[in-house]
């Protein structure tokens, strides 16, 4: 690998950040995680039992609390053959699902846990027209916040840039955001995105000069012609695949 320009020979492992570390992640992880699970599938579980993996991140969700237990004692022991541990604040057992709050709330319990995977908060909410569960998805606030950072590093660094210029970029920037976080149930979190940005570009604009002329009603002239609105990109699975035939 190069580290700062040094050519360093490594005998294990992968770098971090590495363009063969998530590639060779998944090659070693199909064989000491993907085949044993269906393996324990088949073997163990006495209910339904759904799983998904990402790299080394990886969501499991079980019918029975029983199976779900003993899943993680035989997980564990799984990894340790292969000097491998799961990560001890990430890892947890939690009741989620289309019957967790109303089992919660009659064992005197708050609402059911959260959890985070792939950049957004999960958790148990119902739809707006029925009280039917729905599965909510929010932007994680970490993740939020890293990124309007990074923005507004990026407006101090070219405050002086043409206003058009700026505003471009700041376009793409937002374009590239919604194409990953633009799903159902997540509007919200889109919008204050959205007017945060605006803020700090704002906030950005009016300190090229000390005699600056930037109101918000022209700001907001800016906001509208360079800052997409907020919506939905990403449907319901079953909204996105359903698929009619008629002869």
């Amino acid at each position: 690998m190069l580290e700062e320009g040094r050519l360093i020979e490594t005998t294990e492992g992968t770098p971090q950040g590495s363009g063969a570390s998530p590639l060779l992640a998944n090659v070693y992880l199909h064989y000491v995680y993907d085949l044993w699970v269906q393996q324990w599938r088949k073997r163990h579980a006495t209910g339904d039992m759904i799983v998904v993996r990402y790299a080394d991140d990886t969501i499991v969700g079980f019918q029975h609390r029983h199976d779900a237990e003993r899943f993680l004692i035989d997980l564990k022991e799984r990894l340790a053959q292969f000097a491998l541990t799961l990560h001890p604040d990430k890892t947890r057992l939690i009741e989620f699902g289309r019957y967790a709050a109303e089992r919660r709330a009659k064992r005197g319990y708050g609402k059911p846990e959260t959890f985070d995977f792939l950049g957004f908060t999960h958790y148990c909410t119902t739809k707006k027209d029925a009280a039917d569960f729905q599965l909510g998805r929010r932007t994680q606030r970490k993740r939020m916040k890293a990124k309007l950072r990074e923005i507004k590093e990026m407006l101090r660094r070219h405050r002086h840039a043409p206003i058009d210029e700026q505003g471009k970029w700041l376009g793409t920037v937002i374009k590239g955001y919604f194409a990953y976080f633009a799903v159902p149930t997540n509007t919200y979190p889109l919008s204050a995105f959205r007017y945060h940005i605006s803020l700090k570009w704002f906030q950005s604009l009016r300190r090229r000069s000390q005699r600056h002329r930037l109101t918000w009603e022209r700001m907001s002239r800016l906001i509208t012609r360079f800052l997409p609105s907020p919506r939905v990109l990403h449907p319901w699975p079953d909204q996105r695949f359903g698929v009619t035939y008629s002869r």
